[in-house]
């Protein structure tokens, strides 16, 4: 590419408060390619106690920041508000809790959307192909960067469930115990086929311009659709049904043809109206493909594990893994088959199918199922000597 004709770099959604970690310099990337003078996001809550033995890591899935709760430096709600702070299931007053953004974001960790510091332009398509592992040692250099050499407590959500099992991978013995959130362990074929056609409808919309738009010409139909298509799967059928029905929208706003008729898709549109202009395209694409291509099998040297014999080989004391029903995206068997893992290598596991018909973001939204066992585990490790 010219790059003396690359449009401006993309804005980096940065909030107040974020605070910056440096990567080892060079960071190699399991795929190939490096980085040079690269960094991670993070926020914090609570305080380190004197022994050094109440941290709680937690990893995000693929869009949210490191802004899991409010704070002084940032009062404004955090993605996971309602689990973590003061007297809350992730108690911020037993707990100094850290909240890292992934590598490949454009919320504060370096990704596409940044800036290569040795050329002067945005990475783009220049950013090394990503994978979960690569996240998975960013969090690590995270914890490296505030001195915290080991974990109370690993924490997963979603994708960030997938980083968390290859931190623990790559890392087996900085946690003495780990919550898995609608994890898993592997992409299987449905969730690579719905992220397929995502990133199918952000590189078709002609704006993307093979990863060189900018503001004035920005792929936003592509985003839009991949982020319905994103939203459809994270929620279930039984929530769809109940929550709009067959009802639809007054006759002035269903007055184009062949458009909106619907309230569903009204909120669909809404929802896709926010996504599109709080993260950058380019960065979706290649946390979606890591996503994909991660299998811990294939992380593993020996030939022939399954993934329960794998994750067997993890060094565990406690574990707390949580599925719903109704989660289509990352199905209830994927977090069995994790909790069967962890058992088998010797952590005393708890599993729990929580029935909410909330799918794939209930660990957002349905707070009341999935704070109690959280808060719970915690508390038991807490008094745990």
């Amino acid at each position: 590419c010219d790059t003396d004709a690359q449009p401006a770099a993309m804005t980096e959604y940065i909030s107040p408060g974020t605070l910056f970690a440096p990567l080892p310099s060079p960071f190699h990337f399991k795929r190939g390619g490096q980085l040079s003078g690269a960094r991670m996001a993070y926020e914090t809550w609570g305080s380190l106690n004197a022994r050094g033995d109440n941290a709680v890591l937690i990893l995000t899935g693929l869009s949210p920041s490191a802004h899991a709760a409010s704070s002084e430096e940032n009062p404004e709600k955090g993605w996971w508000e309602a689990m973590v702070g003061p007297g809350k299931a992730i108690d911020t007053d037993m707990w100094h809790v850290i909240c890292v953004n992934t590598l490949g974001s454009c919320k504060g960790s370096s990704g596409p959307a940044s800036m290569n510091l040795e050329t002067g332009e945005t990475y783009r398509l220049q950013f090394p192909d990503l994978s979960v592992e690569d996240c998975a040692r960013g969090a690590k250099a995270v914890l490296n960067h505030l001195g915290i050499e080991s974990l109370a407590c690993l924490v997963g959500n979603s994708m960030g469930g997938m980083v968390a099992l290859s931190f623990l991978q790559q890392f087996p013995l900085v946690t003495r115990s780990h919550i898995n959130v609608s994890g898993s362990a592997q992409a299987l074929p449905f969730s690579i086929a719905i992220r397929s056609l995502q990133r199918e409808a952000i590189r078709l919309d002609p704006n993307w311009n093979q990863g060189r738009y900018d503001r004035s010409a920005y792929p936003r139909n592509g985003m839009r659709i991949a982020r319905k298509l994103g939203v459809v799967t994270y929620r279930s059928a039984m929530e769809w049904d109940g929550r709009f029905g067959r009802v639809r929208l007054n006759s002035e706003v269903a007055s184009e043809r062949f458009g909106m008729e619907f309230e569903v898709e009204s909120y669909l549109e809404a929802h896709a109206d926010r996504f599109v202009d709080q993260f950058d395209p380019n960065c979706y694409l290649y946390l979606s493909r890591a996503m994909d291509w991660f299998d811990v099998c294939q992380s593993c040297a020996r030939d022939g594990d399954d993934v329960v014999g794998v994750l067997a080989t993890f060094p565990l004391q406690n574990a707390l893994v949580l599925g719903a029903t109704t989660d289509i995206l990352f199905p209830l068997h994927q977090q069995q088959q994790i909790a069967d893992g962890l058992a088998r290598g010797g952590a005393k596991t708890r599993f729990l199918a929580l029935d909410s018909h909330q799918g794939h973001d209930a660990f957002l939204v349905d707070i009341d199922k999935f704070a109690p066992p959280i808060r719970q585990f915690l508390d038991e490790l807490r008094n745990t000597p």
